[in-house]
């Protein structure tokens, strides 16, 4: 039976029709006067945009009132650029995470905050902690305060406050 079907496919493509009709069509399509490729079209030029919206909002920020926005008249505020730096203050406030807290007999509560490698880290009153001069002004058990030191836009500098939730 296998064999009987193997003499039957091998009968089917030694058909010499099949072969002389496509050998034809083939040499008809080779006669057939050979086209031209049209070039590409020529584009012109796009004009330069000038883009000045840097200087605007960000669009998902919320609007801010122009009189809260101007600086403050009263007291001046600089970063101590000549204190050394601290461990967490190399992290953006948006990378850290606080994780819990930890007490000790007699001692201050001290916040546990997750740096962006894992790394989890103690933090009291007073360490600075952020990217913008971040000092830490109060430990709760759920949120911890810190006061950060930003450019106020007019060559100075002006507090900003901050917090980090516990998350869960």
């Amino acid at each position: 039976m296998l064999l009987l079907g193997a003499g039957f496919g091998v009968s089917g493509c030694s058909s010499g029709a099949n072969i002389a009709e496509l050998d034809a069509r083939i040499a008809e399509i080779k006669a057939r006067p050979r086209g031209r490729i049209d070039p590409p079209p020529e584009f012109e030029p796009i004009a330069t945009f000038a883009y000045g919206a840097h200087q605007l909002r960000a669009p998902f920020t919320p609007p801010v009132d122009e009189t809260l926005a101007t600086a403050p008249q009263g007291r001046q505020v600089d970063p101590d650029l000549t204190r050394p730096r601290e461990y967490l203050e190399r992290f953006s406030l948006d990378s850290l995470r606080m994780v819990g807290t930890i007490t000790r007999p007699g001692a201050e509560l001290e916040a546990l905050v997750e740096d962006p490698s894992g790394a989890v880290n103690r933090v009291r009153l007073g360490n600075h902690m952020g990217r913008n001069f971040g000092r830490v002004i109060s430990v709760d058990e759920t949120r911890l305060g810190l006061i950060e030191i930003v450019p106020d836009g007019h060559d100075g500098w002006v507090e900003r406050p901050r917090a980090i939730s516990l998350t869960e």
